[in-house]
């Protein structure tokens, strides 16, 4: 079995050109003796609104790797596949997003629920976990419950799992639940992994959802003391069921994160710091949003584009919105209008976009419309990367920075 490495960070890059920016601040912080291993992602939809192919994000990844020299591992990710997609995936990546969030609530057939019960006595009454200060009171009814919502999705895992190992020796295998209306608790977690086992899913992160709202592109909304109470504890099932079932010993949690929720970096930072845990977070998005502030500064041509996409994004506003629906807040009122914004200049333009959330320009709606509306400077085609071809290094230097200053240094440095 290929094995992921302790600290990974999932990185998109929606147009493939930014992979060595990307692998720049992997560069920095190892620097520092943290290894961070990267794993570049692009999802089916994302591929199909850009009219990429996936073997782009290896090819992308692999000219990076070799431009810096990188002697550590790296990894492609089929980003939330499922049957219908994932053969596409096979020749070109190693690490495997199974998405089975539509296969959670579905009935199990049969007496599934009855046999696996049967087999987990051990989940029903005071369940003590190390590392969680009260046990879980666990009722029958609570594990029928639980696994009535969760046993489709685990055999859906299975499926798929068992189809990418028939195609390949070695992978990655992570299981994402993220992608539905309801958190999963620790207690679910439990049950879930139990589950995962039984099926023989040998998998290396798993993605919940957690409690919260982790909106596109901007900060967590949320209680961060119950976040942390509740991620600390998935931490301790996960150590848990690695022990009682069997789970590669690897196994950690992985946060799909929606890029940027800077106020629970330093929560999941001194978790990790505190337990020794691995990681795999999520922060792919905002890549584009970084091209978009350096063509800005760039000026000139890369300037007058970054303004007509905004203005193209109000005048789409509903159509761009509907997809994203659950995971934007925006308040039109607090959008600038087009006119506003052909009077920035470039500062002005990044100074609204980029995410530092106490500069007195930055505007979270702002940023979450342009966060959407990256099909857009798809449909520019050739003249937008054009652009991000001839500000390089404008562009670049903002990635860098994005990934390391404001990421991997909350994160990981502490």
């Amino acid at each position: 079995m290929l094995t992921l490495e302790k600290y990974s960070i999932g990185v998109g890059d929606r147009f493939a050109h930014q992979a060595e920016a990307q692998l720049q601040a992997c560069v920095k912080l190892a620097e520092k003796g943290i290894d961070v291993i990267p794993v570049w992602n692009k999802s089916n939809r994302e591929h199909n609104f850009i009219g990429s192919e996936p073997q782009s994000v290896f090819d992308a990844a692999q000219a990076a790797v070799a431009a810096l020299n990188w002697d550590k591992g790296w990894h492609v990710d089929a980003d939330h596949i499922n049957m219908d997609t994932v053969d596409k995936y096979l020749d070109c990546s190693d690490f495997f997003t199974i998405d089975v969030a539509d296969s959670i609530g579905q009935a199990p057939e049969g007496d599934a629920v009855a046999v696996f019960i049967g087999k987990h006595p051990e989940l029903i009454g005071s369940v003590t976990i190390e590392g969680i200060d009260a046990p879980f009171e666990i009722t029958r009814e609570y594990v029928e419950e639980v696994a009535g919502k969760y046993l489709c999705a685990a055999a859906e895992a299975a499926k798929i799992h068992r189809h990418i190992e028939s195609k390949k020796d070695e992978f990655i295998a992570e299981v994402s639940m993220d992608e539905t209306d309801a958190p999963q608790t620790p207690p679910e977690l439990l049950i879930i992994l139990a589950a995962l086992a039984d099926e023989d899913v040998r998998l290396q992160t798993i993605a919940p959802k957690f409690t919260g709202r982790f909106n596109k592109g901007v900060d967590y909304v949320g209680d961060l003391a119950q976040f942390e109470k509740e991620y600390n504890d998935d931490l301790a099932v996960i150590a848990h069921a690695i022990s009682k079932y069997g789970l590669p010993e690897n196994l950690k949690l992985s946060v799909h994160s929606g890029s940027d929720k800077f106020s629970i970096y330093p929560i999941i930072g001194n978790a990790l710091r505190r337990t020794g845990a691995g990681v795999h977070v999520k922060t792919a998005g905002t890549t584009w949003l970084e091209e978009l502030i350096g063509l800005a500064e760039a000026g000139g041509e890369g300037l007058a584009l970054a303004k007509e996409i905004y203005a193209k994004s109000l005048e789409n506003v509903d159509a761009l919105c509907a997809p994203y629906a659950s995971v934007i807040d925006i308040d039109s009122d607090k959008l600038p209008t087009a006119e506003a914004v052909n009077d920035w200049n470039g500062d002005q333009y990044g100074n609204a976009l980029r995410h530092v959330q106490e500069h007195p320009e930055f505007n979270q709606h702002f940023r979450q419309l342009l966060h959407i509306a990256f099909k857009l400077a798809a449909k520019e085609g050739a003249r937008y990367t054009d652009l991000l071809k001839a500000n390089a290094e404008v562009v670049g230097k903002n990635v860098t920075e994005n990934l390391y200053d404001r990421h991997f240094k909350r994160l990981f440095v502490g």
